[in-house]
């Protein structure tokens, strides 16, 4: 199955080989996720009521899998519309296009959060302030 890029967040399932020695999912460029993976970074350790991300992207798409453990993604979109996914499991994860203010939160203890992103680091395209967010996204 292919996915195509979409300006709205959406949950993509991926698939699960169920084995009783231990299941396996799996994540491929363009066959489950609409991107090349151009970097790969995981969040972890994050203390008790701590949040994490708090920017948009100016053209960078990411997909965030829970590995471990469980934590909330939330986004926000330039007229204030918020969307809250709770990620527990590790066979599916959260597609999140550019120009969607987004931060981790919520997160239990020992949770692990994968994220691949369709772009090299780079803090040009990063939107640290909200309000600038919503001017430049209007």
């Amino acid at each position: 199955m292919s996915y195509q890029r979409s300006k709205d967040p959406h949950i993509i399932d991926l698939p699960k080989i169920l084995d009783k020695r231990g299941n396996l999912s799996v994540i491929e460029e363009f066959a489950h996720i609409p991107f090349k993976i151009e970097r790969t970074y995981w969040v972890y350790d994050v203390p008790g009521g701590e949040k994490r991300g708090g920017h948009a992207f100016r053209s960078n798409d990411e997909f965030i899998v829970a590995l471990s453990g469980s934590f909330d993604v939330v986004l926000t979109n330039a007229e204030g519309e918020r969307r809250v996914w709770h990620m527990n499991r590790s066979y599916y994860g959260i597609y999140v296009p550019h120009g969607w203010w987004r931060e981790l939160e919520n997160f239990a203890t020992n949770s692990l959060a994968l994220v691949l992103a369709s772009e090299p680091y780079s803090p040009e395209n990063y939107i640290r302030d909200f309000d600038s967010f919503r001017k430049e996204e209007k």
